[in-house]
């Protein structure tokens, strides 16, 4: 241990002059800097233009904006009201592994996070050396030490604190938070991703389901019109050409349903991809295309878009966190200024380790200046300030393909709707005329192949709506994805930790990791 006498005052007194020694070398280092010139960050700068705002895309505030039906719930699958989608959608939720590897990347971000934070405070570190060595006799070590063989030991503490003059660490931990909330919202964007995929193949699954229904009686009333045919032909009402042409009707009904059948199985295999159990016999049962709530959505682009999609705040994130990248490459070129301190005992002989005299303590500050690098410094700016010039380019592009899918999908979405409009007064046409025919065929005024031919009418007609449903079920998903698909922003954590305060920073840290 130190003496007790005046220890106290000459180690204030120590710190003091450490603390003034530090100024001092600060003012000699900037002295140094502007002296010598070498490490110059002149002539690098960004070259994108700024980051792409609503107005400047065309969203303006509409009346649309304020109203219920743009907002987008967390969960809005269960605004479908089938419950066959709300398990498959929860359970690709818990068990997908692209799910998993986003939750990896945000564990990974939020611990450089951790890094960064630990750089910014004052480290301690504990040396135990303990050593049993033959001095050498022909060297600077004096008798009786040399040639003899003695043992030897260190016991000290450490300490060192880097002083942040020009915010090199504070540019590295905000640059750490940045990736951060660029992971954390790659995560949300992943789920959202993945709940829209499972909603769309189970919604293709209940299309080829309602499919294969009109394949099946497309097959069986092509069997009916061919054993009718021949019945004429028998008759000799009918020609051996018309039973050709009824014969070739038969494989091709096959050929339709065979395909469908194809198609669906298909689709169960990406269904059971897409839950994590892609060699799963897992049975699926879709409802029946009818049963599947309609769900009214804005027919007008939000002004907000940009702040309810996951992938476009994962993008002005990085932006965000590449531009700390590059202030943190700027203060490269400036001094690193160090205080440094240790206390412990250091004696040959580890019998007299503890004794008072083995005392041993030291405190100073520590200076570090670029003046030459080979062009390293620079090197590294340029890189950076490329990066936050991708950054930039990439949110840009990213907004403006956000902006182009939603006006998609609304523009499909009216589209759809009229075309429904069209197919249901054909279908309605359809059927009269087969309603038309089996009266007909009832009262003896025609044949049951007038009534086979008009259901063909009705059942192509079946086909078109069952088509329709499908797509607009399927538009459903994808603008509802495209608006945002439930995301929430979260806080931003550069600000909350803008006081410095390591408390602060772990407490954001884990409330991303929960």
């Amino acid at each position: 241990m130190l003496p007790r006498h005046n220890s106290l005052p000459v180690w204030l007194a120590t710190i003091r002059m450490a603390l003034v020694s530090a100024a001092g070398l600060v003012a000699a280092g900037l002295i140094a800097t502007g002296l010598t010139g070498c490490a110059d960050m002149s002539g690098i700068a960004p070259q994108s233009s700024s980051l792409r705002e609503a107005a400047s895309l065309g969203l303006v505030a509409t009346p649309a904006d304020t109203a219920p039906q743009t907002l987008v719930a967390a969960e809005w699958w269960r605004d479908f009201a089938d419950e066959p989608l709300n398990r498959l959608v929860a359970q690709a939720l818990q068990d997908s592994p692209n799910l998993k590897l986003a939750q990896a990347r945000l564990a990974r971000a939020q611990a450089v996070t951790e890094v960064a934070s630990a750089a910014t405070l004052p480290q301690l570190n504990g040396q135990i050396d303990l050593t049993r060595q033959r001095y050498t006799a022909n060297g600077a070590v004096p008798p009786p030490l040399a040639g003899s063989i003695s043992e030897s030991g260190t016991l000290q503490l450490g300490a060192s604190w880097e002083l942040d003059f020009f915010g090199k660490n504070r540019a590295a931990l905000d640059a750490a938070l940045g990736a951060v909330n660029a992971a954390q919202a790659d995560a949300q964007a992943a789920r959202v991703l993945l709940a829209s995929q499972v909603a769309r193949t189970y919604f293709q699954l209940v299309r080829l389901n309602e499919q294969a229904g009109v394949a099946r009686r497309t097959l069986a009333q092509r069997e009916e019109t061919l054993k009718l045919v021949q019945d004429r032909v028998n008759a000799g009402l009918d020609t051996r050409l018309e039973l050709r042409q009824s014969e070739g009707g038969l494989p091709e009904a096959r050929l339709q349903l065979e395909t469908v059948q194809e198609q669906m199985a298909l689709t169960r295999h990406a269904l059971t991809a897409l839950l994590g159990q892609p060699a799963s016999d897992q049975v699926f049962i879709p409802s029946a295309q009818s049963a599947i709530k309609i769900i009214a959505l804005t027919a007008a682009i939000p002004m907000d878009l940009l702040g309810r999609r996951a992938d476009i705040a994962a993008a002005r994130w990085r932006v965000e966190a590449s531009s700390k990248d590059v202030v943190n490459a700027k203060t490269q070129f400036y001094p690193n200024v160090n205080l440094v301190a240790f206390a412990g005992f250091s004696s040959i002989g580890l019998g007299r380790l503890l004794d008072s005299g083995s005392q041993q303590w030291g405190v100073g500050p520590a200076l570090r200046l670029p003046i030459f690098d080979a062009g390293r410094l620079r090197a590294n700016l340029r890189g950076k300030t490329a990066d936050l010039d991708a950054a930039i380019e990439s949110y840009n592009a990213a907004v403006v393909e956000a902006v182009r899918d939603v006006a998609d999908q609304i523009a499909s979405a009216q589209a759809i709707v009229r075309q429904q409009a069209e197919q249901s007064a054909a279908q309605g046409a359809a059927e009269g005329a087969y309603e038309i025919a089996v009266q007909r065929y009832k009262a003896g005024l025609g044949n049951y192949l007038n009534v086979l031919t008009a259901e063909t009418n009705v059942l192509t007609q079946r086909r078109l709506a069952v088509d329709l449903a499908g797509r607009a079920l399927d538009t459903q998903v994808a603008l509802m994805r495209a608006l945002g698909g439930g995301y929430i922003p979260q806080p931003a954590p550069i600000a909350a930790a803008a006081a410095g305060s390591w408390f602060a920073i772990k407490t954001i840290a884990n409330n991303n990791r929960n």
